[in-house]
């Protein structure tokens, strides 16, 4: 058994507090990653975890090694992008988080043309719509949308990509059976998705707070691809992201809703960990987002005041405070 592999297995069971978390990390089965901190405890002759049905937690040796396996890893990764950065060929796997509301053709496209350009790169995706832990998760970079970049992990890099505009969608099927509302004073009069925060965006009567015409929800999400799917069933509306209406997927099937009344602006970030040396696979990957979000894809975000704003060039954010 690999005495490297072994150490990075134990050191992602006590990042992710359990060996089934830390197995599906590291893509290896639960057996596998008990094998692995067995090994470890056996070469070692000492038990390095307390383990039980509920928890686990570090004996005193346990918190020793880890300690200083930890910094022997962090130095070696960073040995290794040190070298990796030297080299004019990008490779290896680049792991990418990805919400499940930017998993559209869109997101195909740019993959398609990446691999194009670099095909020693894996990129490896997941979706989800929670901010993963970049750093003990084991991501190179996650994408994120979001109206405001303070609502991001502090500690991090955040690159911004493109401006994004959320709309107010109903299926075709939906308005043939239930009309378009013409104006917001009609928009409790029908039925809608909520996912999120987002119906507090919806254009309410003029003069009337939120509380005081509530709208009428029907069904809860907690994933916005789910939610898309419900309005494009014909179940209500529900703000969606502006690129859905150009998606293969939905175009035929969703429609704007008060389109005058566009319900939230947002940006679309690259957010990465804060290093010394950044992989050329990272580098190559967010700066060709940016450049391919810029061109020929962007008006599948924005609105035509949104693209006339836009900076030609954006600037990386450092977000302040600890990593976390």
């Amino acid at each position: 058994m690999d005495t490297l592999t072994s150490i990075k297995v134990f050191r992602q069971v006590v990042d992710s507090g359990s060996f089934v978390k830390a197995a599906e990390r590291l893509d290896m089965s639960t057996a596998s990653v008990s094998k692995h901190v067995m090994g470890v405890e056996q070469r070692l002759g000492v038990r390095l975890l307390n383990r039980n049905s509920r928890s686990l937690s570090l004996t005193e040796p346990g918190r020793l090694y880890f300690e200083r396996s930890k910094s022997i890893l962090d130095e070696l990764q960073a040995a290794e992008l040190e070298l990796g950065s030297l080299g004019s060929i990008p490779r290896g796997t680049l792991r990418v988080s990805v919400p499940n509301s930017a998993s559209g053709q869109w997101l195909a496209d740019l993959l398609r043309e990446y691999r194009r350009r670099y095909p020693e790169v894996l990129v490896d995706l997941s979706f989800e719509d929670r901010f993963v832990n970049i750093v003990d998760e084991g991501y190179d970079v996650a994408l994120r949308i979001t109206s405001s970049r303070h609502s991001l992990p502090p500690g991090l890099i955040a690159r911004p990509l493109r401006p994004a505009m959320f709309c107010l969608a109903a299926s075709r099927d939906y308005i043939k059976r239930r009309g378009a509302p013409k104006s917001p004073e009609e928009l409790p009069q029908h039925d809608f998705i909520a996912v999120g925060d987002l119906l507090n965006y919806v254009p309410r009567p003029a003069a009337t707070e939120k509380t005081e015409a509530p709208l009428r929800v029907v069904l809860r999400y907690r994933s916005m691809a789910g939610a898309v799917n419900a309005v494009a069933a014909g179940i209500g509306m529900a703000p969606v992201l502006a690129v859905l209406f150009e998606d293969p997927a939905f175009r035929d099937r969703l429609t704007p809703v008060l389109p005058e009344h566009p319900l939230r602006e947002a940006t679309l970030y690259a957010v990465y960990a804060s290093r010394r040396f950044v992989p050329q696979k990272l580098r190559t990957f967010v700066d060709f987002a940016a450049d391919f979000l810029s061109a020929g894809s962007a008006h599948l975000f924005t609105s035509d005041r949104q693209r006339a704003e836009a900076p030609s060039n954006p600037q990386h954010i450092y977000l302040d405070g600890p990593a976390s």
